[in-house]
């Protein structure tokens, strides 16, 4: 996949389960670049501050690596989540968490998943397995979403529009 824009647009579609999904990925030209393993992931928020704007700040251990991400308060739409979106690779994990704490930073919500990804030059797809069930992610221009989604046989009623963090916090688990 190409360079990832400064705005994050995705679809999250609610699937029974991934394991159908690998080969209709594969026949729409995608291919596995990272394997089905854990992922890790914690939201950070100083007083609320974040959350009240919008906004979220995430540190993700995923495939041996650490990432940092800013997410910015979403844009309007119907049935894609639209925001800005800033992401580095960081080398030490646990430096940066102090970092962060030591600029008031606290962790406030632990989020575990198993995740596949999956690309296409135009689309990232991930199949996601959650502790309240699976999902499959599509990251891309909306015109090659939207046409993802049509031809996985996936309808718009699928379309999931909370967030991780906030279907962790409706099914109890934050």
């Amino acid at each position: 996949m190409k360079q990832k824009s400064a705005v994050e647009t995705e679809l999250k579609l609610r699937i029974p389960a991934t394991g159908p999904y690998r080969p209709l990925l594969e026949a729409l030209g995608f291919r596995e670049v990272t394997a089905a393993q854990a992922e890790l992931s914690v939201l950070w928020d100083r007083d609320g501050g974040l959350r009240a704007a919008g906004s979220a700040l995430r540190t993700r251990r995923y495939a041996g690596k650490t990432r940092l991400t800013w997410k910015g308060p979403r844009v309007p739409d119907a049935i894609l989540k639209i925001r800005p979106e800033l992401e580095t690779g960081i080398e030490d994990g646990e430096s940066l968490e102090a970092i962060l704490r030591a600029l008031g930073f606290e962790p406030v919500l632990r989020m575990q998943k198993v995740r596949a990804v999956w690309e296409r030059p135009e689309l990232e797809a991930c199949l996601d397995e959650t502790p309240f069930g699976c999902y499959l992610e599509l990251e891309g221009e909306p015109q090659a979403i939207r046409a993802a989604m049509e031809s996985l046989g996936l309808a718009p009623d699928r379309a999931e529009p909370r967030s991780y963090p906030e279907l962790y916090e409706a099914h109890g688990l934050s």
